[in-house]
């Protein structure tokens, strides 16, 4: 089934907008601790840039006409993003903000560029086209700073 291209894109605003009023105010030091189930929130911001990269990735490549890429199972998912995620955690949080932004503005350019195939949601493995990911992690990190009492 096509997505509407629109309604996507706005879908990515959205999630984006709601995480970062998710993270509004808190401190480098708050950004960076390992207190939130033993990942800093600049740990998730690093999660999500390279998910919003495979999936921009993946876009471009369905919408060139070849298969997805990503068709990997669940117990593999949990190895990459442990693998990833640990690879990514001596980023600076200046950098990981940078990849967090301009992966984000990659994935909106492949999705406004894609082609009726690539915008087919049958055609995606597990990055997928229309993601609840960021409103995963918005969500533990509401949470979390709740638990902090801020």
């Amino acid at each position: 089934m096509p997505e509407d291209r629109d309604a996507l894109l706005q879908h990515y605003r959205d999630t984006r907008r709601t995480l970062l009023d998710a993270i509004e105010g808190l401190s480098h030091d708050a950004l960076t601790e390992r207190t939130l189930d033993g990942w800093s929130v600049k740990d998730h911001l690093a999660h999500l840039a390279l998910w919003d990269d495979l999936r921009a990735a993946e876009v471009a490549r369905i919408s060139a006409g070849y298969d997805s890429a990503c068709r990997i199972t669940a117990e593999q998912v949990a190895a990459f993003n442990a693998l990833s995620t640990e690879a990514r955690w001596d980023l600076s949080l200046d950098q990981v903000r940078w990849e967090f932004a301009t992966s984000r503005q990659r994935l909106l350019d492949a999705i406004a560029a894609a082609t009726p195939r690539g915008l087919d949601t049958s055609l995606y493995g597990e990055a997928g086209l229309h993601s609840g990911h960021e409103e995963e992690h918005t969500a533990w990190i509401t949470r979390w700073r709740a638990a902090r009492g801020e």
